[in-house]
């Protein structure tokens, strides 16, 4: 059986010691610059550094997005930026421009390239001819199945690794080439810019009938056509296993520490259970299932693995996240009276209960005894915009540790 890898996201230096601490084996990350999520607050050369030191003493990986689909006055900086890259250490850089591609093979041999999934890599000569370019990995288009992936696997050198995305918002565009965005807003997709407007309402407008707005499927909301579902393939290690995939990718650059945690948790544990028993994956599906739903995400979808999606399958009618559980926190130490640090992201108040969220699967409920602000003034509640605070829970936790409250009805 070939190594597999969990590859997981991370938005800012806090995330990736969330992911590195909750299961990851390796990170992908973006800087200021080149990357696919402009909006994302993104990492400073300061905090890169930090991150790729924190995750290598813990032995996982850095990947650094450098994805765009780069235009003539985007090569310079390019070049100067991988100049800056190379001295702090990333294990591979995640391309997707052959222009780009050439000039990290040129400026930064010693790191790997990996080749994006916004290049829409489908076939098995795309491979081959990115591995002649000197591609250690290449990742899959969204679009291919598990058979077209097995099939790849077949026709590529042993030592070439695939990364496939296994978890995750889907784009309705081909590999996230996406145009409307540019067209509606003048902000570029494919320029890290996306305003993400299939999340938008819609309807049909008949040419001959101007203002006349035809609802495809209406709800009380309104039309989502574009609106795709989020992957989920829990269920599915053993196919993805079979077909020979070396990455397990999940999608979410711009997302919080709460769904890093969850999601790289959650993985972590059903790759383990299937490597040591795959009667044991089994037993303890219903547990996999219910702790992904615990952060927030559309509707789930297989996507394109089994084949082409239905309608059904693929596309629904609002845009609204389910959301089981609110952040509240993570624990960046304690003071001398053994009150946890953290840096509240959400309301909460003392008397209530919330829960502890442990690394090693355990969700422990205790309820808040006592909030004290920096200065050491007992609080009623912690309001939000974020700020530092200590807070009594009646035990000891361990840095890292993940806070949240339930918004589930009793």
């Amino acid at each position: 059986m070939r190594k597999l890898e969990l590859l997981v996201p991370a938005s800012s230096l806090e995330v990736l010691k969330v992911a590195v601490i909750f299961g990851a084996d390796a990170v992908y990350i973006g800087g200021e610059a080149y990357g696919l999520r402009a909006k994302a607050r993104n990492f400073s050369m300061e905090d890169m550094a930090e991150g790729i030191q924190f995750a290598h003493e813990h032995g996982v990986r850095v990947y650094v997005t450098a994805n765009i689909l780069a235009h003539n006055d985007d090569l310079e900086g390019v070049r100067a930026y991988f100049e800056e890259l190379k001295k702090i250490g990333p294990d591979a850089l995640i391309i997707a421009d052959p222009a780009v591609f050439m000039i990290a093979k040129e400026v930064c041999p010693e790191l790997e390239r990996h080749v994006s999934t916004q290049a829409n890599n489908t076939n098995y000569g795309t491979y081959q001819f990115w591995w002649n370019q000197g591609a250690s990995r290449v990742v899959s288009a969204r679009e291919l199945s598990l058979a077209e992936i097995k099939e790849i696997r077949a026709h590529i050198p042993e030592e070439m690794e695939i990364e496939t995305f296994i978890h995750g918002a889907m784009c309705i565009s081909y590999s996230g080439r996406c145009l409307l965005s540019n067209y509606f807003t003048g902000r570029d997709a494919n320029q890290g810019a996306c305003t993400h407007p299939c999340r938008w309402k819609y309807a049909v407008v008949e040419e001959k009938r101007p203002g006349e707005y035809l609802p495809v499927y209406e709800n009380e909301r309104g039309t989502y056509i574009f609106n795709s579902k989020d992957l989920c393939m829990i269920e599915h290690i053993p196919e993805l296993i079979d077909a020979g995939i070396d990455s397990f990718k999940i999608e979410g650059r711009m997302k919080t520490a709460l769904y890093v945690a969850t999601v790289a948790r959650t993985y972590r544990k059903a790759i383990d259970d299937y490597l040591e028993s795959p009667e044991k994956y089994r037993k303890n599906m219903p547990w996999y299932l219910d702790q992904i739903s615990n952060c927030t995400y559309r509707q789930f979808t297989t996507g394109f693995f089994f084949g082409k999606p239905s309608d059904e399958a693929q596309i629904y009618d609002n845009n609204t996240y389910v959301k089981e559980y609110t952040y509240l926190g993570i624990v960046e130490g304690s003071n001398e009276e053994g009150m946890c640090k953290i840096t509240q992201r959400n309301k909460f108040s003392v008397g209530e209960q919330i829960e502890i969220m442990k690394p090693d699967g355990a969700n422990i409920p205790v309820t808040v005894k006592r909030i004290v602000d920096e200065e050491g003034n007992d609080m009623e509640s912690a309001p939000h915009p974020k700020q530092v605070l200590y807070i009594d829970l009646g035990q000891p936790l361990e840095t890292y540790d993940i806070l949240r409250r339930s918004e589930q009805e009793e």
